[in-house]
């Protein structure tokens, strides 16, 4: 062998050499990068475990809490929770007579300083459940930035402050509510006279937080999160984790929620400390064998909506429930201009009249029944198929009432409520009571646009009626008290 060809093996060894010694290391940094990919895993799996275990633990104590400690804590009156003067004064002012079931059960755990996480609907009275611990306590701190109250929305804000505001009224209370949509600088002069109580939407509060000078909350006592489940909703978690950040961790914290999801337990794991649950059954709750929806209605649309559903359950037993009684008379007319077999039922028809409408849906003269909830409050009407929501109630129990007209004593039925843009914040109550998301139903456009033209002339004919309907019961009224003025005279 030349010293050529020894050359060139010992260059052929070297570059295998290098080969193999690359591949070599490329095999270790490919076993290490799955070993440590394996222990992030396990890592990942066993923090579940510890979570999973942790949820069940807690879960346990606080329901043998809730169940176990509770049986012994029966509160018959607000002077059975031992209030102070000024409080109990509240109550009996604001015609508190009795506590509702989540007030009996969460104000003496409140009194006692515990963490409390409240399952209750809107309605439920817990927000005079939060209120009532909060005010004791700070009756004897008297400190400024005492209590900070988060609301998903600006319309539960101001309600939530206008309990604090009743109940605290004999107290020197100072309240301030943060919302969206109101003036920042306004809003900042406010927290400048150190209000005790800070009634707050998440953003808006974060902003003051971050750009306000000389407001934080190192000082705060209390935290509530009030309807956690829709601040969860509307995507106000981040927000959240951040005002948790600069709160005090040594503080007593409530949160209310309608129903405990992932999401709720998660929250609860990061604010809360031992916390008891209360629980309140849902006495709200809707018939199985009843189908509930709701139509998106676009503005001006409504009637013509309103025309579509009535030619689609031609011939069942429907009734149509508004607000008013105007809504009621208008929207039985132009039913009946439209050739439906419609009678009203409302506060400004005689006994007689009511009667005799009542008797005409029940005996199926007439198969449409448009009412307002005062007038069919306490009627049985039985067979009914259909319930149309024409305007959105208010009150969430009235839509119970409302719906309850159908699926009666084993019988399928449908309800189907109009909501329009303004009746967003109505629904979402509604849906938080009954626990459940009202599905969207779709109706056919091109006969929505078929029929609009003609629903718009009989409307307007059905308004023109309404009024002489309304002008000819206001002259009756009016000749009735020169009447009775005239008798009195002749006395």
């Amino acid at each position: 062998m030349g010293p050529a060809t020894v050359s060139k093996v010992k260059k052929s060894s070297k570059k295998v050499e290098k080969k193999e010694t690359a591949l070599s290391l490329a095999e270790k940094i490919k076993k290490k990068a799955l070993e440590e990919q394996k222990a992030k895993e396990a890592k990942i799996k066993a923090n579940k475990e510890h979570e999973k275990k942790e949820r069940k633990e807690a879960e346990k104590n606080a329901l043998s809490i809730n169940i176990e400690e509770s049986e012994e804590n029966k509160v018959q009156s607000f002077s059975d929770l031992k209030l102070i003067p000024e409080l109990l004064e509240a109550c009996q002012a604001l015609k508190f007579d009795k506590p509702t079931p989540i007030q009996a059960e969460a104000i003496p755990y409140g009194l006692e300083g515990r963490d409390i996480i409240g399952l209750a609907q809107t309605g439920s009275g817990k927000t005079a459940a939060f209120a009532i611990p909060i005010l004791q306590q700070l009756w004897y701190a008297q400190t400024p930035y005492f209590a900070c109250v988060l609301s998903p929305t600006r319309e539960l804000a101001v309600q939530i402050r206008e309990t604090f505001d009743a109940l605290g009224s004999s107290m020197g209370l100072r309240c301030a509510t943060i919302v969206g949509g109101m003036d920042m600088m306004d809003q900042a002069r406010d927290l400048m006279r150190k209000p005790h109580v800070i009634i707050a939407t998440p953003g808006r509060l974060m902003d003051h937080l971050e750009n306000t000078k000389g407001f934080s909350l190192r000082s705060l006592k209390f935290l509530v999160m009030d309807e956690a489940d829709r601040l969860l909703d509307m995507e106000f978690g981040p927000v959240l984790d951040k005002i948790l950040k600069v709160i005090p961790r040594e503080r007593t914290t409530y949160l209310f929620s309608a129903t405990m999801t992932s999401k709720i337990e998660k929250l609860q794991r990061a604010s809360l400390t031992n916390p008891v649950r209360v629980a309140v059954s849902n006495k709200y709750a809707t018939a199985d064998n009843l189908i509930q929806s709701l139509m998106v209605v676009p503005e001006g649309y409504k009637n013509t909506y309103l025309v579509y559903l009535l030619n689609e359950f031609v011939g069942k037993s429907m009734i149509i429930f508004t607000r008013t009684c105007a809504h009621a008379q208008r929207t039985a007319l132009l039913s009946r201009l439209l050739g439906f077999s419609a009678i009203p039922l409302h506060g400004q028809l005689t006994q007689s009249q009511r009667l005799g409408a009542l008797n005409k849906f029940k005996a199926g003269e007439r198969n449409i029944l448009v009412a307002t909830d005062v007038a069919a409050r306490g009627l049985d009407i039985p067979s009914v198929d259909i319930v149309i929501n024409y305007d959105i109630p208010t009150d969430s129990k009235a839509y119970i009432h409302r719906v309850g007209r159908t699926a009666r004593a084993g019988r399928s039925g449908k309800s189907i409520s109009l909501v329009t843009q303004y009746d967003l914040e109505l629904i979402l109550r509604i849906e938080a009571v009954i626990e459940m998301k009202l599905p969207k139903d779709v109706p056919d456009r091109d006969i929505i646009l078929s029929l609009h033209d003609t629903v718009d002339k009989a409307t307007a004919e059905a308004v023109r009626q309404t009024k002489e309907f309304q002008d000819t019961k206001a002259d009756k009224k009016k000749r009735k008290g020169k009447k009775d003025d005239h008798d009195r005279e002749e006395r």
